[in-house]
């Protein structure tokens, strides 16, 4: 009895050997009577052969065969025909000779094209069929690419003493990041269990425990709105905590571990100068707009708010008035002078006024000098200054907005963003840009409620430890926090954390909560912490954002198997789903009609 092949172990060692095939039909073709078809599997395709001089019986049945039919093959390995090989298959220099054919299961039509032949297909029909969708070279080499980053991931720690350890997946409900996911409990009615945003408590509660260096592949579950580089209700994050560690040690451990796995698994990219940038907060958001960078193009947002000040006008003058609350910034593209039409210069205008924007300001250097309406407002010293500044050079457009700090920070972000993905040269191919973003302020103000709230993980330590709460401006008070940021995505947060009770109250109470509050919602810690918890700090790289990074993927949902559409719904599966009034009523639970008005 021969063994069943896959498509990619056959070479030309193989000739003449009979070998046995059994896998999908991904297309076939007749030519001068012969049928050749290309047998596909998950590693990849082979072309079988059926010549009626050959064998006529095993040809008549496959003249019935169609794309996604299960056959079973044997025939002989051959030499392809001279001027006949296929680079493009693995299998490219030989072909099987069938003599016996079996048709194993046949197939309807496919509701979308498979072999990349034709337009990829609308996300939710690949999603409702996404058993087939997984049979796309794509798709299939992301599935692929996570088992391997899982294994090398799960290696690495474990080779460098840290123990993988689970944590459990119902636990409480607790006031930290998101919405959480709440889960009725039968035995014990009224009452819920929650799904983890994050294993937060559990591991530092195992540093308590002694486990010293801890590490996890961790489901996390958080009920916030999908978008590109957010997954659907849950996601997967690399997470670690550590011991008697500074952040240095913490930043050591995630650069070794990055540098290992960029260099082993996506060997064709490059790190930007071999190395990790650093900056702070207030650096990246005053720089870029954004505690999330991307540093693979340089166009930094420039102040130039003193110097308008001193323009005569009265706009630019009373904005600049208020420098703590205001800013005014230019961003300067270079070279563009002669490439941006006013057509392109109109929809610019529209484009940052969608985010807050009243209008567009530009000017541009020419052979002989400055060129832009508001020269009159401005001494000739004074505009010698903005061309020193920006560092301008003829050929060269400078973009600038004043207004609220907020919102001008926000929308230089995403212009500066829309500027790179026109400009087609800018971002080199290939090329991964990380950034460490330190010193966040520990308290922000809660767009939702307008209250002071964590701008971060609530257990992380101030800067200057307890001391730092005796600021009378909250927001002036930092973290020891840190964000890693790559290609203009934030892919770990962790921080140095908060282990003394004394100053874990006092950092609740900030913001309005008592220490009783902080005894009921994180009792456990509350309790450990009376025993001796050791300094500790960690990390959580987002490894699904990660991956789409390495895979060069614009949609996070594609590096998951059974992926959430951008609608929170699993289409395949038709979850969400009502549940039986049976089932409702065990958990005691009665489910509020929706207020039709």
């Amino acid at each position: 009895m021969h063994r069943t092949h896959t498509c990619n172990d056959l070479t030309s060692k193989n000739i003449w050997e009979e070998v046995i095939l059994a896998w999908w039909v991904s297309n076939r073709r007749d030519h001068w009577g012969i049928i050749f078809i290309d047998l596909r599997d998950r590693y990849w395709l082979t072309q079988i052969v059926f010549d009626p001089e050959y064998d006529k019986s095993a040809w008549e049945v496959a003249d019935s065969f169609r794309s996604e039919y299960v056959i079973k093959a044997t025939g002989k390995v051959r030499q392809r025909p001279e001027g006949q090989n296929n680079p493009s298959m693995d299998t490219w220099e030989i072909e099987i000779i069938i003599s016996k054919v079996e048709l194993l299961a046949k197939s309807k039509t496919p509701p979308f094209e498979i072999d990349g032949h034709w337009e990829l297909a609308n996300e939710e029909i690949r999603y409702k069929h996404r058993y087939i969708d997984l049979r796309r070279p794509q798709a299939l080499e992301n599935v692929k690419f996570r088992s391997k980053f899982i294994t090398y991931t799960r290696n690495w720690f474990t080779n460098h003493d840290f123990l993988d350890v689970q944590t459990p997946l119902f636990t409480v409900s607790s006031p930290e990041w998101a919405r959480d996911f709440l889960i009725p409990s039968r035995l014990h009615p009224g009452k819920f269990y929650a799904l983890p945003q994050a294993p937060q408590q559990y591991k530092q509660l195992l540093m308590v425990g002694w486990i010293d260096k801890y590490f996890q592949i961790a489901p996390c579950f958080r009920d916030e709105d999908p978008r590109a580089d957010r997954h659907a209700c849950e996601f997967y994050q690399i997470d670690c905590e550590m011991s008697f560690v500074e952040q240095q040690d913490i930043f050591k451990v995630v650069e070794d571990y990055i540098f290992d796995a960029v260099k082993d698994l996506s060997p064709s990219k490059t790190i930007l100068e071999n190395k990790f940038f650093s900056m702070s907060y207030l650096e990246a958001m005053e720089n870029y707009g954004s505690d999330k960078p991307d540093l693979r193009y340089d166009m930094k947002l420039v102040d130039v708010l003193d110097i308008f000040a001193r323009s005569t006008n009265e706009i630019f003058s009373e904005i600049a008035k208020d420098a703590k609350a205001n800013r005014i910034k230019a961003i300067k593209v270079e070279n563009w002078d002669n490439i941006f039409s006013k057509t392109q210069m109109k929809n610019f205008e529209n484009y940052v006024k969608q985010f807050g924007a009243k209008g567009l300001g530009y000017f541009q250097m020419k052979e002989d000098w400055l060129k832009w309406p508001l020269n009159k407002f401005f001494t000739e010293s004074d505009l010698q200054e903005i061309i020193d500044r920006v560092g301008l050079k003829v050929g060269d457009v400078v973009f600038f907005w004043a207004g609220e700090k907020d919102t001008v920070l926000s929308y230089m972000w995403k212009f500066r963003i829309h500027l790179a993905s026109i400009i087609e040269w800018l971002i080199p191919e290939n090329l991964l840009a990380f950034s460490w973003i330190t010193d966040f302020p520990f308290f922000e103000e809660s767009d939702i409620t307008g209250k002071i709230d964590f701008g971060h993980n609530p257990f992380s330590m101030p800067k200057w430890w307890i001391s730092a709460f005796d600021n009378p401006n909250k927001f002036e008070i930092m973290s020891v926090q840190y964000d890693l940021a790559c290609n203009g995505y934030e892919i770990l947060s962790g921080s140095i954390r908060n282990h003394d009770v004394e100053s874990l109250v006092k950092a609740f109470e900030m913001v309005w909560r008592t220490e009783e509050e902080v005894k009921v919602k994180f009792g456990a810690m509350y309790e450990a912490f009376q025993y001796w918890v050791p300094p500790h700090g960690g990390f959580a790289i987002w490894m699904d954002r990660f991956m789409m990074i390495l895979k060069d993927e614009d949609n996070i949902r594609e590096v998951y198997a059974f992926p959430k559409s951008w609608k929170a719904q699993d289409l395949m599966m038709n979850a969400p789903a009502l549940i039986d009034v049976e089932q409702l009523d065990e958990l005691h639970i009665q489910v509020k009609e929706e207020d039709e008005n």
